[in-house]
């Protein structure tokens, strides 16, 4: 009995040391059937989310972090999963870490190297090491390969295909991976909207646009560069709570008005704060 339980401890020992601690971030992983999400929520300070789709001898992965810890952690996972990395994306979100992984292929939506370059996103990253400094990993990450809308593309033998995200977005894309997973910049939350996704009429339109082509996708898992996964019911809300907000803010005439109906239209919901910037962005 004694040598049972010493062969089940050691079992144990090795199960747990396969796969490493995830103490800044956390790991949850979906099987799928023909291939296994891991969706890694950094915890850092811009909310961000990485993923690693895993096939059965190959992986891919979609936008690395930004802070060199989760960098460390994110890699250190991967190389437990003892499979080769074929592809990375580089969507929403770009960051010296793909630089490690040029050896198989980093890719791009159609028009994203160039606006990287641009002073949008290349005053937002100047920003961000003027806050962050030596935290984040600022290095150049070379070349990559633009891959155009509409296209589709065999990796670790899932399917994904590449379409224009939210008219008021970056001009990145949304991915169907699989049939199965609905990747875009801002995974669906049962919460108030941020101001950095919605901050105008025609971005509440935007929005909603782009949440029911994710309905459509007929994929079971919603999936975003911040916040973590979601299913159906997470995006169903989202559509509803975006219209609510279209009809609000054609009726309002003032900031305090705006947010006075949003909060008694969902009383209990959580980050009601959002709702300030998003007035002081509109109400000017």
């Amino acid at each position: 009995m004694k040598k049972v339980f010493l062969s089940i401890a050691t079992m144990l020992s090795l199960v747990s040391s396969a796969q490493p601690a995830i103490d800044k971030g956390k790991m949850e992983v979906f099987d799928l059937g023909s291939f296994k999400l891991h969706v890694y929520t950094t915890n850092d300070a811009l909310g961000d989310a990485s993923f690693i789709i895993e096939g059965k001898n190959e992986l891919v992965t979609l936008e690395h972090p930004l802070f060199k810890d989760n960098i460390a952690e994110f890699s250190s996972y991967i190389k437990s999963l003892k499979k080769p990395v074929v592809k990375s994306i580089a969507d929403y979100h770009i960051t010296g870490s793909y630089a490690d992984y040029h050896a198989s292929g980093v890719v791009m939506a159609q028009g994203m190297p160039a606006f990287e370059q641009g002073e949008v996103y290349g005053g937002m990253m100047k920003n961000f090491s003027s806050i962050f400094g030596d935290a984040i990993d600022t290095r150049p990450h070379g070349e990559v390969e633009e891959v155009s809308f509409g296209s589709t593309h065999k990796w670790a033998n899932v399917d994904f295909t590449f379409s224009k995200g939210a008219a008021s977005d970056f001009p990145a894309a949304s991915i169907n991976i699989g049939g199965k997973v609905y990747f875009t910049h801002w995974a669906p939350a049962k919460s108030h909207i941020g101001y950095l996704q919605v901050s105008s009429l025609s971005g509440v339109e935007a929005e909603i646009a782009e949440a029911e082509n994710a309905l459509k996708s007929g994929c079971e898992i919603f999936i975003g560069g911040h916040g973590g996964a979601a299913k159906r019911d997470a995006v169903l809300f989202k559509i509803d709570y975006l219209k609510t907000m279209r009809k609000v803010l054609k009726t309002s005439k003032t900031s305090d008005e705006f947010i006075s109906s949003m909060t008694a239209a969902y009383p209990e919901l959580p980050e009601v704060e959002n709702l300030t910037k998003i007035a002081e962005a509109i109400f000017k």
